[in-house]
């Protein structure tokens, strides 16, 4: 391609929108362009990359016994009703009525349709395993769409769903996706994590996210660097430390603490420390309130206590609401006799193993201490519910956990028996018995990715592309008009040989092209000056790494040709 006549218009300065590494090099370098919030136009460059990660991606799925198909956008409201996830979905659906008033929706994702799909034309064991993948637009309507392509409201994804006999089945599916999905993201050229995870509002019971590891990524994730252990925090879990105890029991007392109502405060007014008191805490669900006890040095986890208690409209209500429900005086609420406000209660396994703890009293300017979990709470149900941090020790083996900021790119389910069920996609067994399918579902953010890359390899100069995906492999430049007849011809040269070039055939003074070289990324840049012609040479720079060669002018292609074979990330190298 002759940059002269590439559609990518290059910026010299950050617009204001942009927050985030990804984004700020996408708008500069002409690869994206703000339609709405949360919603890009995607300029050629960017189209090379996003077809590049495509190409990927359907070489693994084909390859794992996946079958491409082409799901509709728009989807009717009916087949989300009887899934039961038109309501439970929220605002984050687009939702749309057709001229006969018929309601619609733009497809978030697609589990239910492809049930659909499957129920009215699967009927025995015989029709499967079944591997059914696209790659298309999805709609979320984000309440703070930001970060660029990170959380948009119309992004390009990849989703499989598998469809088996069996549990067995699906475990077989589920590896072979995870599989897969290894292959993707190396080939990619991505440092990346495979983490447990929640399965949110898709479902199931199994869940793992690929996570690429970059400081812009949203997610927070604990890893062990002992053993493979990896989890997102809203997942983790760790392995308890049972405090000392000499076995004394004390009883029961009330002591007065004016105005101490944080844990903080009360601490320091009786001279204990955080994880030797109890702080209770009252969650909304819209038809109820929840008391939740942890530890004073811990936090909910509000992932896990959403999924116990299934509260889409699950919050976290103000001490002031409590005591004008409840009556409870605020600041010094305690679980000791908490059971006569008809709440349920539920406590982090950790506060169990505790001894001799400060609570609340549930008077106002008191706390009890010496309390004894076992012997003074009642009506309690012992949870995991705390947030894991770093440092502690790994629930697998003797490893401490450590964490670091990840980009969701992909993502893997069990879904069971969710789907089949509530839609009655049914199959017959070999007894001649009605069975639900057993399905998995396995997405991949292919705009996301694109993104995850450029914060994975950037530097202060622009973005620096792994090879497999950049949307040239090289980019000739000829410094000036007189190096133009040479530089041409090795750009024929270069496109015979199968290469992908970019010539900088353009009327631009040097250090224009050399910046939006850098700040464009391709991995080999091939500069044509006077003074490396008169000598017989090209300067030859990598992107990635910055080293710079001087290769013979007639040994060039040869050697880009070398280079390419060299860092191909072709299935044999995975």
């Amino acid at each position: 391609m002759r940059q002269s006549q590439l559609f990518a218009p290059t910026l010299r300065e950050t617009p204001a929108e942009a927050e985030i590494i990804s984004h700020k090099l996408m708008l500069r370098a002409g690869m994206i362009r703000k339609s709405a919030a949360g919603i890009y136009t995607y300029l050629p460059l960017a189209q090379r990359v996003l077809t590049k990660i495509a190409k990927i991606i359907r070489e693994e799925m084909d390859r794992e016994g996946g079958q491409e198909l082409a799901l509709p956008i728009v989807q009717p409201a009916e087949i989300w009703k009887e899934s039961g996830r038109w309501d439970v979905y929220g605002d984050e659906m687009f939702r749309l009525e057709d001229r006969h008033q018929r309601q619609f929706c733009l497809g978030p994702t697609h589990e239910e349709i492809i049930t659909t799909i499957v129920k009215n034309d699967v009927r025995s064991y015989r029709d499967l395993p079944l591997r059914l993948y696209q790659l298309q637009n999805k709609y979320r309507d984000e309440i703070r769409p930001r970060f660029g392509l990170m959380r948009g409201r119309e992004f390009i994804m990849k989703d499989l769903y598998s469809f088996d006999v069996d549990e067995a089945g699906l475990e077989e599916s589920y590896q072979a996706m995870y599989r897969a999905y290894t292959r993707v993201f190396s080939r990619c050229g991505l440092k990346f994590r495979a983490v447990d995870a929640d399965s949110g509002a898709i479902g199931g019971n199994s869940s793992q996210e690929f996570m690429v590891l970059a400081e812009a990524g949203e997610a927070l994730i604990l890893y062990c660097n002992t053993c493979n252990y990896a989890a997102n925090v809203e997942k983790a879990i760790s392995k308890t430390v049972t405090p000392q105890f000499d076995g004394s029991i004390k009883e029961l007392e009330l002591v007065a603490t004016p105005d101490q109502k944080t844990i903080d405060q009360v601490c320091s007014f009786l001279g204990v420390a955080p994880e030797s008191t109890v702080k209770t805490l009252f969650y909304g669900t819209g038809s109820e309130y929840v008391a939740v006890l942890v530890r004073g040095d811990d936090q909910v986890n509000e992932v896990k206590l959403g999924n116990l208690i299934g509260g889409n409209k699950l919050y976290l209500a103000s001490p002031e609401e409590i005591h004008e429900v409840l009556g409870l005086p605020v600041g010094y609420v305690g679980p000791v006799g908490l059971e006569k406000y008809q709440v349920k209660i539920y406590a982090d396994l950790t506060v169990k193993d505790l001894h001799q703890v400060v609570v609340g009293a549930n008077q106002s300017g008191f706390h009890y201490r010496n309390v004894e979990p076992d012997r003074d709470f009642n009506n309690v149900e012992y949870v995991d519910l705390r947030t894991v941090k770093s440092g502690e020790l790994c629930p697998h083996c003797d490893g401490r956990l450590s964490e670091a900021r990840g980009i969701e790119v992909g993502q893997i389910f069990k879904l069971g028996t969710k789907y089949s069920k509530a839609l009655n996609a049914n199959f017959l067994d070999d007894k001649g018995q009605s069975r639900p399918i057993i399905m998995g579902c396995y997405g991949i953010g292919v705009s996301r990715t694109m993104a995850a890359a450029i914060e994975q390899n950037y530097d202060e100069n622009g973005i620096k592309w792994p090879l497999a995906i950049a949307p040239y492999q090289v980019h000739l430049i000829a410094v000036g008009a007189d190096q133009l007849p040479l530089a041409e011809q090795l750009y024929n040269g270069l496109l015979g040989a199968g290469v992908e070039v970019l010539f900088d055939d353009r009327n631009e003074r040097p250090g224009v092209k050399f910046k939006d070289a850098d700040l464009i990324g391709i991995p080999l840049r091939i500069t044509l000056g006077p003074k490396g012609i008169a000598q017989g040479e090209a300067e030859v720079k990598y992107r990635h790494t910055g080293n710079e060669e001087r290769w013979n002018l007639n040994d060039i292609i040869s050697k880009v040709k070398d280079y390419l074979k060299d860092n191909d990330s072709t299935d044999s190298k995975i």
